[in-house]
């Protein structure tokens, strides 16, 4: 086999080889413009900072089959210790309607819920699309424990407010 050959043969098999790997490969699933811009405002206002684990310390390096999944890390303050909750499973049974209410709430802290109460219902709706979009994953976050009392697992200390 003359030298040429060989290279047009070796491209072949490369060739073959390649498209029998992309082949089996799942296509890339189509999403609405909406549940992209869900996406996009989920990425850009934080929501897997806390939602997501390890999310921050990872600089935002993680899987996306993991994000807001809900955190075990607690946030203790005056108010008593809270958790990021795990929004997937959170919308499972919730509509659209039942998301913006709980969107246009008054949340524990360190939830920056007025940031979601400033949101346009256009923006909600949309985060609740992509969450959907994912679908349920994960477990669910520790429930929130009362000031008087000391969570079992890691937490952050807020000090309390100056006076």
């Amino acid at each position: 086999m003359n030298k040429y050959a060989l290279i047009v043969a070796m491209v072949v098999i490369v060739w073959l080889v390649t498209g029998a790997a992309v082949a089996q490969q799942k296509p890339a699933k189509k999403v609405s413009a909406e549940v992209a811009r869900g996406k996009y405002l989920v990425q850009i206002a934080g929501c897997n900072d806390c939602h997501t684990p390890g999310y921050a310390a990872a600089g935002g390096k993680v899987d996306e089959k993991l994000w807001l999944t809900g955190d075990q890390l607690g946030w203790r303050g005056p108010w008593g210790t809270t958790y990021a909750p795990n929004l997937r499973l959170l919308v499972r049974d919730m509509t659209a309607d039942q998301f913006m209410k709980l969107a246009r709430s008054r949340l524990r802290p360190p939830m920056p819920w007025f940031n979601l109460r400033d949101m346009s219902d256009r923006d909600v709706k949309a985060i609740y699309a992509y969450l959907k979009h994912l679908g349920p994953a994960g477990q669910p976050a520790p429930q929130y424990v009362p000031p008087d009392q000391t969570p079992s697992g890691p937490f952050v200390q807020f000090p309390a407010a100056p006076k």
